[in-house]
């Protein structure tokens, strides 16, 4: 499929991305001296300056650029999505982790919002797997430092910026237990391949147990009630071991059709 690489059944990492992450890493967004204001937020304020836009469409195409530059190269990756507020001894953090190094050996790289909690753990596991690790940072009213596990590091100040490159650059999503933020990007999945501008794009979400009302609340009223099609519910998988979700990943990957 177009815009879509072949799964390797392994890949080194190259050193020119690693050689990258040196140049990337040293952390172009600041913390905004007001404490609060940030460039989405600009973006956003509904009394901005409209003298201001033109400027800023400049500042986004910029931003897009350089993300498609810096992962131009990429290994095939799966985008991984979680809390940052899971600590190093939630059940959570070892499962990201062992999931990250587990995809690294089957050949993914490791994509994350950079941060920590979950975030850290999956980019923590992918490198000791030997993948490549990588993390899209954002720009927050509160600090947020790219974890130390990150190989490849990019600063974001706008949020759509950032999740394109998730999307883009990934042939799959894990979504661990998380807030608000991880289910804007479980939703915009879903909705990507319910309207078919991604395809034979698995997505997992770990711990059943967790998102048992989410999923239940799916089907008894989206589904029940005719608001999603009768297979969309299907579009995800919800797993418990880190060997089943790669296995579901390697088996939904095989279903595209051949390059021509």
């Amino acid at each position: 499929m177009p815009g879509r690489r072949p799964v390797p059944e392994r890949q080194e990492p190259g050193e020119d991305l690693r050689s990258a992450a040196a140049r990337l890493r040293r952390g172009r967004v600041t913390l905004p001296p007001d404490g609060g204001h940030t460039a989405d937020s600009g973006l956003l304020a509904v009394r901005g300056d409209p003298a201001e836009d033109s400027w800023r469409a400049l500042r986004i195409m910029s931003e897009f650029v350089e993300g498609f530059d810096a992962l131009a190269d990429l290994p095939p990756a799966i985008s991984v999505f979680g809390s940052a507020r899971a600590g190093r001894n939630d059940p959570a953090y070892q499962l990201a982790r062992d999931f990250g190094k587990a995809a690294a050996e089957a050949g993914f790289a490791i994509i994350t919002g950079g941060g920590g909690g979950i975030m850290e753990a999956a980019n923590r596991g992918c490198r000791e797997g030997g993948g490549l690790s990588v993390g899209c940072n954002i720009e927050l009213p509160f600090e947020q430092h790219l974890n130390a596990y990150v190989d490849l590091g990019i600063d974001f100040r706008y949020f759509f910026a950032r999740k394109t490159m998730f999307v883009r650059y990934a042939e799959a999503f894990a979504v661990f237990p998380g807030g608000f933020g991880t289910l804007d990007e479980l939703f915009e999945a879903l909705t990507l391949v319910q309207t078919g501008k991604i395809f034979h794009f698995p997505v997992v979400l770990f711990d059943s147990e967790y998102w048992s009302g989410l999923t239940g609340w799916i089907r008894k009223r989206l589904l029940a009630e005719g608001k999603i099609g009768p297979s969309d519910d299907q579009i995800f998988t919800v797993c418990e071991s880190v060997t089943e979700a790669v296995s579901y990943i390697h088996e939904v990957l095989a279903r595209r059709a051949p390059a021509r």
